[in-house]
């Protein structure tokens, strides 16, 4: 692979969501000044900095100083076997890992500050709303997507498949994803940013610390979904 930083020109040019097709861990620099990278990633690089009022020319020094680190995975590259299986062991692992620590907290947050903070109740019911959701939707992947993919990626059809199209299942996780974009949202609006008051218990503060952290792998997740694995799955199946 080769070493060879882009120009800027390269970078400013792109979208932003091309961008982290490439090198996905210039996904860091987007998420530290809140640049939809993922379902509003879309927009040229040059625009998002507009519309965020952020200096391009230290955006662009912030992406060719990432560039120098590996990616966790070659989006273009890899196979779509790669890809779905790198999507269950990091990201659907991870959700399996903190989602029931998170509502463990969400829930005893909610119930310790509630009558003085009811924003953390209404926290707790949307983490929970998000987590059913998430939930079933990594499973709907791993036990009807995927194994769909795999088989396009293989040069096999399963007959037995109902959907007929990977175009089908796909068009229903896109929209989940922009659910589950928007309730992120409203998670983040809830703890104004992710920010515990100065006064918040340790248990406060690993909510929302976790509750952020969970916001920027599923981003990551998404991304891999939308802008590699299901586009390169949708082509690949057009080519038989």
């Amino acid at each position: 692979m080769s070493t060879t930083l882009p120009q800027q020109h390269d970078l400013t040019t792109k979208t932003v969501g091309q961008l982290v097709v490439e090198r996905p861990l210039r996904a860091r620099v987007f998420e530290k000044h809140g640049i939809d990278f993922c379902c509003g990633g879309k927009i040229p690089l040059t625009e998002a900095c507009e519309k965020k009022g952020i200096n391009l020319d230290a955006i662009v020094a912030e992406l060719s100083e990432t560039d120098a680190t590996a990616p966790d995975i070659d989006l273009v590259h890899a196979s779509l076997t790669e890809l779905a299986d790198h999507i269950e062991a990091t990201h659907h692992a991870s959700l399996r890992r903190e989602l029931p620590r998170l509502e463990t907290l969400a829930r005893k947050v909610a119930a310790v500050h509630g009558d003085e903070h009811p924003e953390l109740v209404a926290l707790r019911d949307e983490f929970l709303h998000f987590k059913q959701d998430m939930e079933s939707h990594a499973l709907k992947e791993e036990q009807i997507l995927f194994p769909a993919i795999r088989d396009l990626d293989r040069g096999s059809v399963n007959p037995s498949r109902p959907f007929g199209t990977v175009k089908h299942p796909i068009r229903v996780m896109l929209a989940e994803h922009d659910d589950a974009g928007a309730s992120l949202s409203r998670m983040r609006q809830l703890t104004s940013n992710f920010t515990p008051p100065p006064t918040a218990c340790n248990s406060y503060r690993a909510l929302f610390a976790g509750l952020e952290e969970l916001e920027q792998d599923t981003h990551r997740h998404v991304h891999k979904e939308n802008e590699a694995l299901f586009p390169r799955a949708i082509e690949k199946e057009a080519q038989r």
